[in-house]
Order: structure tokens, then C-alpha cells, then sequence
């Protein structure tokens, strides 16, 4: 059978799966845990605790801002507020968190922490959406985007007919969706289910990568006791995961230039989200917790752990009984071919925290760079169709009018263009100043 996935681009870097025979392991609780205000799409959350009040774990600490985009934030341990203050995250500044010192792990009543798998849905779809909203549920795939804003559908937009669930993972190293998808199998299939009922359609389509073919024949098993749910297995081919590359290759449809998902009537959510949703309607359970892949070539052991919302991730290293390897030269956020470099280990793992990856010298060092043989690798591979080599030197130049009308802002920044090219260009650094540049002048130009 011809294995499905998009037709434009794409690139196949090294997979580094190392962590992928890890079982999820339960990370310890710290002294102290700093949950940012702003770990989340949109605008921070409003802080509903002060310095001295006493929280259990699972207590609302901030509810999401009058934005559209925003999102409650909950307590992931037991303790006494110390402090409201300013500290590193992974954006590389100082930002707003709430600073908790733990003291025991006292829980709220209200969550539901037994094994027991609950399969019977007893909310509405109305229902559903506040629960998600209530309890915090973010995209877990790298976005965390606000889930309960994807099933507001309004206005002239027609229901969704499919929902889409990422269960790719093609980012090198990050093995943490494909851990959830062999220990969590059913939590994640009632948490679809009940996603497809807030969405109203009878049908949802999983995609997963065909390196991964162990998840595949599990999913498949399982998804044969839960109606209107479909197992693909996909071609592996970066970026298969991003959202409008995994519509085309599941459901072929495209998604216009400017438009939404929902505009070509699909949702698409991440498994790690299904199996919060699960955990948030059918448990009670707020998002205080996900699982994290800590992993490097030169590491004796890596893992997946899941671990709570505002840990130090200095505690992922302490869990593999290891120091930090002599050669690092980079520590990366997310995966290495989206994921954003940081200063150190010291910052606290968020909600879109899916993995650390440890990069030792020769893996982190940039070639020296070269002029543009006009080869146009970087156009063929780009997913979205784009001139990347174009964008790069117009952003240089700080065209942004004609960045805007080359459509830069479509760029899904996955670094294909980046990775093949032949003389080391970094063409994703011009790119993402470009984008940013043309995305604050479209703000300007909104009407106030």
C-alpha cells in the first residue's frame, strides 16, 4: 500500500529516535516551581493569587485574559505563593510567573486520580468546550494554541465534517507523543471521541508516521471499539506534521493563503491534547502536567517524563543520574528543526514544553557560510510553495512590503529551507525577522 503524505517539498533529516524505547517515568516534585503567566498563544493570564495564599495542586492561580486568545493557568504542586516575579523562560527574556514553594502534594477534591479508564461521556458539546476551556487545555504539539477556541464555531463558518489528530511527531529526537500513544492508547481515543462530539462530526482521521509502525498496529486495534475513527499510517517526510501538510495528506484538501483549518471543514488537535481533553472532562483534571523528552547523542541515558507545569528543567538532566556533557554547545527547546535554542536548563517547562535536546559541538556548530549558488534546493523542498532564497534577501534588505506580497507570512517556519542548503544560508533567521516585521505592520494597519 502507497503510503500517504503532501505533495509539495519536504526533507527527511536524520530521526535521532534515541529516547523512543523509553517509558514514560514520573518526574519529582522540586522545592519550588515557577509557572509563567504567558505559556500560551495570546495574551498572558491574569494572576488570581498573591504573595502568602495557600494553593493545592490543581488550583485555578490565573484565569485567561479578556483577549480571544488566552488561556487559565492552574497549580501544578501544593504550597505557599512566595512571590509574583519576573524570571528566564524559554523566549530567552524575563517574563511573569507565579513562584510557589511546595510543601507535600495535597490535591484538589474536585480531580478524579484513580486508573480507572471512564469511557461514557455524559457532558454535551456546549458542555465540553467550557470544561476544556476551564481546565486550561493548550495544543500540545509546540503551538500551544487555546484549544476551546477551535470548536467556537460561529458566523458564516460551516461545522467541521473531520477531525484531524497529529500523532506524526516528525521532529528529530522527540519521542514524547509516541510514548503517550503506546501507554495511553484508550485515555486517547476517548479523548477524540469526545473532541468529535464538541466538534459535532462523526468522523476523525489519526496520521501517523510509518517509522513508527508499533503505534500504528496499537491505534489501529484500539480505534476498531470506537466508532468513526480512523488510523492512516503516512510516508515519513518532514514536515508531515504541520498542520496544513497533514490535511493535504490525509484528507487532501488545501488550505488557502490567510485561512483556517476550519475554513476547509477540519480541526486538527495533537494526541498529547486528546489525552489532556480526556483527562480534563472525564477526570476533572486541569493541564498541570505533560510529558517531556530529555534526549542527546552524547547523553549515557535519556527519557520521557512527565512531568508538572512549572518544574526546573535542570530535573530532567537529575532524573538520568547525569551531569551535563562537556561538549554541549546547545540546548534546544522543542525539536532541532523548530525548536529555539536556550541559554540553560534553568527554565521552568511550560505547557508547549515537548522536549530538551542536548546538542554537543558538531552537531550545533554553523557551517561557515557561502554566496547563493542559485541551485533553488531551498524552493523545492519548501512545503508552502514559497522562494525562500527571495524572502531571505528582501527580509535582509528590509523590503517588507514586497516580503508581504511574496507571501511570507505563509512561511510555517519548519527550516527545510535551511537544512538543504548548500551554502549554509540561514535563510529561516532572515525569514522569521521578515515575518515578524510584515505581521507588526498588518497589526499597525488594523483598524483600532
Amino acid at each position: 500500500m502507497k503510503l500517504k503524505t503532501f505533495k509539495i517539498g519536504g526533507v527527511h533529516p536524520p530521526e535521532n529516535k534515541i529516547s523512543a524505547n523509553m517509558a514514560i517515568q514520573v518526574l519529582g516534585l522540586p522545592k519550588q516551581v515557577s509557572i509563567p503567566l504567558s505559556q500560551h498563544l495570546g495574551a498572558p493570564s491574569v494572576p488570581l493569587v498573591k504573595q502568602g495564599d495557600i494553593v493545592k495542586t490543581g488550583t485555578l492561580i490565573a484565569r485567561k485574559a479578556d483577549a480571544f486568545i488566552s488561556a487559565n493557568i492552574h497549580s501544578s504542586v501544593s504550597g505557599k505563593v512566595l512571590r509574583i516575579d519576573d524570571v528566564m523562560d524559554a523566549t530567552g527574556y524575563r517574563n511573569k510567573a507565579i513562584i510557589i514553594q511546595v510543601e507535600e502534594d495535597v490535591w484538589e477534591e474536585s480531580i478524579d486520580r484513580s486508573p480507572e479508564l471512564k469511557k461514557d461521556i455524559d457532558c454535551s458539546p456546549e458542555e465540553i468546550v467550557k470544561k476544556i476551556e476551564d481546565m486550561g487545555i493548550v495544543g500540545l504539539g509546540g503551538a500551544a494554541f487555546p484549544t476551546h477556541i477551535k470548536y467556537m464555531v460561529s458566523g458564516d463558518r460551516k461545522a467541521p465534517d473531520t477531525l484531524i489528530i497529529n500523532g506524526v511527531e516528525c521532529e528529530p529526537y522527540l519521542t514524547s507523543d509516541y510514548r503517550l500513544m503506546l501507554e495511553k492508547t484508550d485515555e486517547i481515543m476517548v479523548g477524540i471521541t469526545i473532541m468529535m462530539k464538541a466538534a459535532k462530526t462523526p468522523k476523525a482521521v489519526i496520521g501517523i508516521e510509518a517509522n513508527k509502525p508499533d503505534a500504528i498496529v496499537k491505534m489501529q486495534e484500539k480505534a476498531k471499539d470506537y466508532p468513526g475513527i480512523e488510523v492512516i499510517g503516512l510516508k515519513v517526510q518532514y514536515p508531515q506534521g504541520a498542520e496544513k501538510q497533514l490535511i493535504k495528506a490525509l484528507v487532501n484538501r488545501e488550505v488557502p493563503s490567510g485561512r483556517l483549518p476550519l475554513d476547509v471543514g477540519v480541526i486538527v488537535n495533537n494526541v498529547g491534547t486528546a489525552f489532556a481533553v480526556y483527562e480534563a472532562v472525564q477526570k476533572n483534571k486541569p493541564l498541570i502536567d505533560r510529558v517531556v523528552t530529555f534526549t542527546g547523542k552524547k547523553l549515557k541515558k535519556t527519557g520521557n517524563f512527565l512531568a508538572r507545569i512549572g518544574v526546573p528543567s535542570t530535573m530532567l538532566l537529575e532524573a538520568t543520574g547525569e551531569t551535563m556533557p562537556e561538549t554541549t554547545a546547545k540546548i534546544i527547546s522543542g525539536g532541532p528543526m523548530m525548536g529555539k535554542a536556550v541559554s540553560t536548563l534553568e527554565i521552568p517547562i511550560t505547557k508547549g514544553t515537548s522536549g530538551l535536546v542536548i546538542l554537543d559541538e558538531a552537531e550545533a556548530k554553523r557551517i561557515p557560510t557561502s554566496n547563493c549558488i542559485r541551485c533553488a534546493k531551498c524552493a523545492s523542498v519548501c512545503p508552502m510553495g514559497l522562494e525562500p532564497y527571495l524572502l531571505q534577501k528582501l527580509a535582509y534588505r528590509e523590503y517588507f512590503d514586497r516580503c508581504e506580497t511574496e507571501a511570507i507570512t505563509d512561511c510555517i517556519e519548519c527550516g527545510s529551507c535551511s537544512y538543504t542548503c548548500p551554502s549554509s544560508l540561514p535563510l529561516l533567521d532572515y525569514i522569521r525577522f521578515g515575518k515578524s516585521n510584515v505581521l507588526r505592520i498588518q497589526r499597525e494597519r488594523r483598524p483600532k
